[in-house]
């Protein structure tokens, strides 16, 4: 499937259908774009296919759970582990001092163009 026929697909429906390889048989996942981008985040960061990641993910999923359901789920298990309290400090979460000295002051700005 090209990038266009997704393009396409995600306008009507909001899902993109994928064709992966799991556990050796072709099967089909439909997903939000976003999951789509997760899921090869995480592909990347784990050094492995989607579709390895995939059988992974079925191999561990409860069995009354579909793999679409299972693929979610492990996203969003895999991005809640990572948002420790450490992950969340590096990032200047939870400390707003900081962050409102990383914001650009817009308000100087829109005085100067008052005046």
């Amino acid at each position: 499937m090209d990038e266009n026929s997704d393009q396409n697909q995600c306008r009507v429906y909001g899902l993109i259908s994928r064709n992966i390889s799991v556990l050796g048989r072709r099967t089909s996942v439909r997903l939000e774009p976003e999951m789509w981008q997760a899921l090869k985040d995480v592909s990347v960061r784990e050094r492995c296919s989607i579709h390895v990641l995939c059988s992974l993910i079925a191999q561990r999923k409860r069995v009354q759970s579909s793999l679409t359901a299972a693929v979610r789920v492990f996203v969003m298990l895999y991005y809640r582990a990572a948002a420790t309290e450490e992950g969340h400090a590096c990032a200047g979460h939870g400390m707003l001092a900081q962050l409102a000295q990383r914001l650009p002051n817009r308000v100087h700005e829109r005085k100067s163009k008052a005046a």
